[in-house]
Order: C-alpha cells, then sequence, then structure tokens
C-alpha cells in the first residue's frame, strides 16, 4: 500500500510540475524573443525602486509585487485591456519568478486570459544574466 501511495504522489508531482514549467520561459530563450522583435506583451510586477534600477524595454510597470492583496492585483487591470485587445503572448517579470509571479500568472487567467499565452520569466529579473539588455532609469 504504501508504494502505492508513494509512486502517486511522485505521479502527481510531475505532472503539476511538468504543467507549470511549460509555461515557464528560460532566460536563453526569452532573449531570443527580444533580439528577434518577437511581439508580446511584458507585465513587470517589480516594486517601482527596482523597476527603476532595471527592466526591459517596452515592458508595463505595475508595481504589483506579491500580487498577493487585492489592492496588489488592482494594479494589474490596467494590463487587461492591453492584453484583451492583442493576441500576443504575455511574459511576467518578477523580481526572482517566484510566488509574485505565479500570483500574477493566477489573476491574469482569473480575467479570461487564456492560459496558453501567459509565461514567467524563470528566476525573474534577479536571475537575468545579459543584464547589458535591461534599461536604467536612475
Amino acid at each position: 500500500m504504501r508504494k502505492y501511495l508513494v509512486l502517486a504522489m511522485a505521479f502527481v508531482f510531475v505532472l503539476t510540475t511538468s504543467a507549470f514549467a511549460a509555461n515557464m520561459v528560460k532566460a536563453d530563450e526569452f532573449k531570443k524573443w527580444l533580439e528577434s522583435g518577437k511581439k508580446m506583451i511584458i507585465v513587470d510586477i517589480q516594486p517601482k525602486d527596482e523597476f527603476e534600477k532595471h527592466h526591459f524595454k517596452d515592458s508595463i510597470e505595475t508595481n504589483a509585487y506579491p500580487a498577493k492583496t487585492d489592492e496588489e492585483k488592482k494594479r494589474l487591470d490596467k494590463t487587461i485591456p492591453i492584453i484583451q485587445a492583442s493576441k500576443d503572448d504575455v511574459v511576467i517579470i518578477c523580481p526572482r519568478g517566484g510566488s509574485g509571479a505565479s500570483n500574477t500568472y493566477d489573476y491574469l487567467k482569473s480575467k479570461d486570459v487564456p492560459e496558453n499565452r501567459l509565461y514567467i520569466l524563470e528566476g525573474g529579473i534577479a536571475g537575468w544574466p545579459y543584464k547589458e539588455m535591461l534599461i536604467k532609469r536612475r
């Protein structure tokens, strides 16, 4: 019985990890998207001071991090008409690509943004190895 329980838990873990991983974009792939001029909507949830230090060109500043409270989620609402008016993929930029990005992903999905259009930059801006591609306001 214990063997079956362990196998079942492993199976569920693999399924849920695989499903979520499909919506992550690795830095190398995102770099290719940027360099190729791929049409996409970049939703940046970094806090204001972090956004000013570094962000991607044409990203939408929301300052919604960590997108837990209703007030923080409401900051994402300005992106919804832009997303709905397009068929482009949406890439969520978070400080580290963790729970804040997941919260944003879930919120946008709840606003009828198709899941197949939503991506999270793996590792967030902290894990971005190509710092020369970032824009700085300061």
